[in-house]
C-alpha cells in the first residue's frame, strides 16, 4: 500500500514557510502523497436558519490546486490528491485547464478525489443547484476526461456545450484519475461505473466490509472488479497508540486497499510542530522507507 497523510489545515497556520515544512517532512518520512480537503467558504452558525454543519467560517481551509500548486515545485517524490473537490460546485472547463495545468507543473502527480458535498451555502453562494448535483457530476466526468484526453473537443450535453475547442497543454496523465467520496448507493454505483477509485470514510475494513461488498457487486455488470479499482481510507491518529495503528492498516490491507491516508486532526495538536512528530510517529510505526 502506498501511504500518505491528510494536510492538517484547520490546525494548521496559514504560513508559507510552515505548509512548506509540513509538505518536505512527509515527503522526507517516506508518505507518498498528500491529501487536503476542499471547502470554499465556512458558514456562520448564528446566521439566520441556522448552522449544523462539522465547520465554519472560523474553520481555515487552503485551495487544494493552488496549495497543490504552492508545494509541487518544493517536493520532488510526493503525490497530491484532492479529498475531495466538491466537483459540481465548479466550473468544469475551468477546473479541467487548473487541473491539467497542475498536473504538468507536478509531472504527473496530482489524483483528484471529488464528491458532491454537503454545504448548501456553499452552494447557495454560487448560484449552483444544490438538488441535481448528483446527475451534473456524472456529465462534469465526462467533460473533465473528453477534455484530458483530446485536442479537440465537441460535446452538447445538457449542462456543457463545447464547440470543437480544446486545452492545450494537455495533462501528463491522459486522463488525470478521478476518485470518488462517498457512501450511499447511487455513490457506489457512480464508482463503479466511472471511478478509478474510491475514498472511504470507515474506521476500519471490518466497518467497510458492507460497503465493499455492495461496491464489489455494482462494479461486476461494469465488467470490473475491486481489484481494479483503488481504495484510499483515511487513519487517524487517535489516542497515539502504534498498536492500533498497525492493526488498521493490516485489515485495510487484507481487504484490499492500495492506499492509506494519516489524519493527525482532532487528536488536540496545535502547532505545525505538534502535526509533523505525529506523523513522524505514525512513518515510524508503519515502517515506511524512503
Amino acid at each position: 500500500m502506498k501511504i500518505g497523510v491528510v494536510f492538517p489545515q484547520t490546525e494548521f497556520p496559514s504560513d508559507p514557510l510552515a505548509i512548506k515544512d509540513f509538505a518536505q517532512a512527509a515527503e522526507d518520512l517516506g508518505y507518498t502523497h498528500l491529501l487536503a480537503y476542499d471547502h470554499l467558504l465556512g458558514a456562520n452558525p448564528d446566521r439566520p436558519g441556522g448552522w449544523s454543519g462539522p465547520y465554519t467560517y472560523t474553520d481555515p481551509f487552503q485551495e487544494p490546486l493552488l496549495l497543490f500548486s504552492y508545494l509541487a515545485g518544493l517536493t520532488q517524490r510526493l503525490s497530491f490528491i484532492t479529498g475531495i473537490i466538491i466537483l459540481p460546485q465548479r466550473e468544469t472547463v475551468l477546473f479541467a485547464k487548473q487541473a491539467a495545468t497542475l498536473d504538468v507543473l507536478c509531472q504527473g502527480r496530482l489524483r483528484l478525489g471529488v464528491a458532491l458535498g454537503w454545504n448548501k451555502v456553499e452552494y447557495t453562494a454560487q448560484n449552483k443547484d444544490f438538488q441535481n448535483r448528483g446527475a451534473r457530476i456524472e456529465e462534469q466526468v465526462q467533460v473533465l476526461r473528453k477534455l484530458w484526453t483530446e485536442e479537440l473537443v465537441t460535446f452538447a450535453g445538457r449542462w456543457h456545450s463545447i464547440p470543437d475547442a480544446g486545452l492545450n497543454p494537455l495533462p501528463v496523465q491522459r486522463p488525470i484519475p478521478l476518485w470518488f467520496g462517498g457512501h450511499a448507493d447511487p455513490v457506489l454505483q457512480r464508482i463503479a461505473r466511472l471511478g478509478d477509485g474510491w475514498l472511504p470514510n470507515y474506521r476500519s475494513a471490518k466497518d467497510a466490509a458492507q460497503a465493499l461488498a455492495k461496491l464489489g457487486a455494482y462494479l461486476e455488470p461494469e465488467g470490473r472488479n475491486l481489484s481494479e479499482i483503488g481504495i484510499e481510507p483515511r487513519l487517524r491518529y487517535e489516542n497515539g497508540d502504534p498498536s492500533v495503528w498497525r492493526a488498521l492498516a493490516e485489515g485495510w490491507a487484507l481487504a484490499g486497499a492500495t492506499h492509506l491516508t494519516v489524519i493527525t486532526m482532532g487528536a488536540g495538536f496545535t502547532t505545525p510542530k505538534e502535526h509533523i512528530h505525529a506523523i513522524t510517529r505514525y512513518a515510524d510505526a508503519l515502517g515506511l522507507q524512503i
